[in-house]
């Protein structure tokens, strides 16, 4: 919060936060209307991220499992872009039945999302059934699949749409925190504490998945039911970083695997994934703000996340992960 094109000392941060909200100052305007809802929306997507991403490893088995390479994001991206052209003429006569007093293109682009995300998961889960939900491996490749003819309808609907649709959709779908209010805030922060209420029920299961099904049937788990649940869960998580935010690519591959590397874990860390999840997200951030030309924060965490990925590759832990 204390960097960006107006620089902030820490003291006066401090001084600002503690006089709150009401104070009429520079900084405070700075502080509480910009950078406070950027910092608490960065960290609690992170988090989002890192717990949807523990989520989707556990359930495919595999160190790629991850909402954006699955197509998941893809999927809330189309959507949200869906809904930002086609629905807002309407939508502002319905929300006005029940006086919503705000722009409706907000909920709407959220539900857009929320939609795309949860009917990729369907389409991929789908795709991927052969008596009975297959191995993760399968599930990886189709979501693959899915993931390129979206990211091609995306490209159609973006080419076809108005130049102010279009300008706006293609910046979004970096992800950025340009911009971002409270309203937004409140929306990922709701998001993610409801991740980390379900946490304690599902940490167990998320360690049993990660065994073969018959050993989770052994151990009284129902294995096609609880993957359901848990993937709509991640694609929860998942569409409401998105639809707040846009496609944040490569924190929800990255943090669960740095996760367990840095806390020695055998097994899923979901909790150590919400914690790594949201400092590179916010370290992403903050790096995006101080480069000498700003940078949505996507960006960023692709460039970190492409890092990870070579080295994740060349150690050789997905070959051996999808053998098994």
């Amino acid at each position: 919060m204390t960097a960006g094109p107006s620089p902030i000392t820490v003291t006066e941060l401090v001084s600002v936060l503690l006089s709150g909200r009401d104070s009429t100052t520079q900084n405070a305007e700075i502080v509480w209307t910009w950078r406070l809802p950027r910092t608490v929306t960065a960290l609690a997507a992170g988090a989002a991220l890192g717990v949807s991403g523990a989520i989707f490893q556990s359930v495919t088995r595999n160190p790629l499992g991850s909402p954006d390479i699955i197509g998941f994001n893809t999927g809330a991206y189309t959507g949200a872009l869906i809904a930002t052209i086609v629905a807002p003429p309407t939508a502002a006569s319905v929300l006005s039945i029940f006086g919503v007093p705000v722009n409706p293109g907000f909920y709407v682009v959220a539900f857009g999302a929320l939609v795309g995300g949860l009917t990729t998961a369907a389409l991929v889960l789908g795709l991927s059934r052969v008596k009975g939900l297959t191995s993760g491996y399968r599930l990886i490749v189709v979501g693959i699949a899915v993931s390129a003819v979206l990211h091609s309808l995306n490209m159609w609907i973006i080419m076809k749409s108005h130049i102010k649709y279009a300008i706006s959709m293609t910046v979004w779908g970096f992800g950025s925190l340009n911009g971002v209010s409270w309203p937004e805030a409140k929306v990922v922060v709701a998001g993610c504490v409801s991740g980390l209420i379900v946490l304690p029920v599902v940490r167990r299961t998320l360690t049993i998945l990660e065994m073969n099904d018959s050993s989770a049937r052994g151990l009284g788990v129902n294995p096609d039911a609880q993957r359901i649940f848990l993937v709509v869960v991640g694609v929860l998580l998942t569409a409401a970083v998105t639809s707040m935010v846009g496609p944040i690519i490569f924190v929800a591959l990255a943090a669960p695997q740095i996760a367990r590397r840095l806390t020695a874990s055998p097994g899923p860390a979901p909790f150590s994934a919400a914690l790594t999840g949201a400092v590179v997200l916010g370290f992403s951030d903050c790096l995006a703000q101080v480069l000498p030309t700003e940078l949505p924060a996507g960006v960023i965490t692709i460039s970190i996340g492409g890092v990870y990925l070579l080295w994740l590759l060349t150690v050789g832990s997905v070959d051996a992960r999808m053998r098994r």
